[in-house]
């Protein structure tokens, strides 16, 4: 049963770990990984990936991407969400540290963000505006 507005946006903004997609091109399936995100029920979705990445590149080219969660308990559940990209600024601290916060248990986090800063690289944050929304919720399968 697809989710209504609500349930899908509140399912987003939980800290899954996302599945982003990306078209890689001709001659190539998209290029698919596991990402942190960041999202609030009604806005966009940010990401951080690094400058010189391979992500970072075929978003650019592509202009758009997607990401898919899901969960298996307590019922089998997913969205996948995808739309153009419509701001790329350089990551600051704070947002390394909002997202590391999201995902990492709180006696981690500074230790990641120091981890980060000095061994990732200049970072990037890429927002996408969802444009087109899938969702469900199959029950106890």
């Amino acid at each position: 049963m697809a989710l209504t507005r609500e349930e899908r946006e509140q399912f987003l903004a939980e800290p899954h770990i996302a599945a982003l997609a990306v078209d890689a091109g001709p001659g190539r399936a998209p290029l698919t990984v596991p990402i942190w995100y960041q999202y609030e029920p009604g806005g966009d979705i940010w990401i951080m990936t690094g400058l010189d990445s391979r992500k970072n590149q075929l978003i650019s080219a592509a202009g758009r991407f997607s990401l898919m969660v899901d969960r298996l308990e307590p019922t089998v559940r997913y969205v996948s969400v995808e739309g153009p990209v419509v701001d790329t600024a350089p990551a600051t601290p704070d947002q390394l540290r909002e997202l590391s916060a999201r995902y990492l248990p709180a006696d981690k986090v500074d230790g990641y963000v120091d981890f980060s800063l000095k061994n990732h690289g200049e970072q990037l944050v890429l927002r996408m505006r969802p444009q087109r929304w899938v969702s469900s919720d199959l029950g106890q399968v």
